[in-house]
């Protein structure tokens, strides 16, 4: 899975500059191998590595990833983590754990994960309202990411953010003939988080982009 939009060539370029993951590169075949049909679903390594290194810089200890699969995101969000940090996972089906746990088991950070089978809305709620969130990623079923940010927000520390992923949708996002139910819902997504007020936001074009969202801030007062 490289970053929309970027040819190739570049792509491999950045890839063999950056530092690598033989976890992370065996999940993927095995991905391939065992669920072939859904394989693209696991996020690349460039992205993985960003993420990584986002938790390592923000010094993020509770961390609450919806939407696992194999397990490719979470394991790079553990990676990052501080020995006594927490990656809570939330996925709607245990159909994938096995795979994910032999890769996190691999890399050493399996301790340091929890996995939740269910609905994640109602793992997230069930969460404890105060702020203790560092760092959630979201890469779930498209029509639930307003809900699952909502649910969020109100959870996060004051540090937290919150990083969305698929919000270009490979360019469907800006066809307007593409009507598809994840492409609305996407888009829709999409427009309702540039029109807040009580948030923060920017787009990157890492994988199949991704929104990094926070609270809004008070601006600081300097002499």
């Amino acid at each position: 899975m490289k970053s929309f939009g970027i040819p190739e060539l570049i792509h491999e370029y950045a890839i063999e500059r950056s530092s690598g993951d033989p976890v992370a590169k065996d999940l993927a075949v095995t991905t391939q191998e065992r669920f072939p049909d859904r394989a693209r679903m696991n996020i690349g390594h460039d992205q993985g590595r960003f993420m990584q290194m986002l938790v390592e810089v923000t010094g993020a200890r509770t961390v609450v990833e919806v939407g696992t699969f194999t397990g490719m995101s979470a394991l790079w969000l553990a990676r990052g983590l501080p020995t006594d940090g927490r990656l809570i996972c939330f996925d709607l089906v245990d159909t994938y754990v096995e795979t994910a746990t032999e890769a996190w088991t691999a890399a050493g950070v399996a301790k340091s994960i929890e996995m939740r089978v269910g609905p994640a809305a109602d793992g997230l709620a069930a969460l404890p309202a105060e702020p203790h969130i560092d760092l959630a990623f979201i890469d779930a079923d498209k029509t639930g990411y307003p809900n699952y940010l909502d649910l969020l927000l109100p959870r996060l520390t004051d540090r937290g953010a919150i990083l969305v992923d698929n919000v270009l949708w490979s360019g469907a996002v800006v066809d307007p003939a593409n009507t598809s139910r994840d492409t609305v819902a996407l888009r829709e997504f999409n427009d309702d988080v540039a029109q807040r007020n009580d948030i923060e936001a920017v787009i990157l074009t890492v994988g199949d982009g991704i929104t990094m969202i926070r609270p809004k801030r008070t601006p600081a007062v300097h002499d």
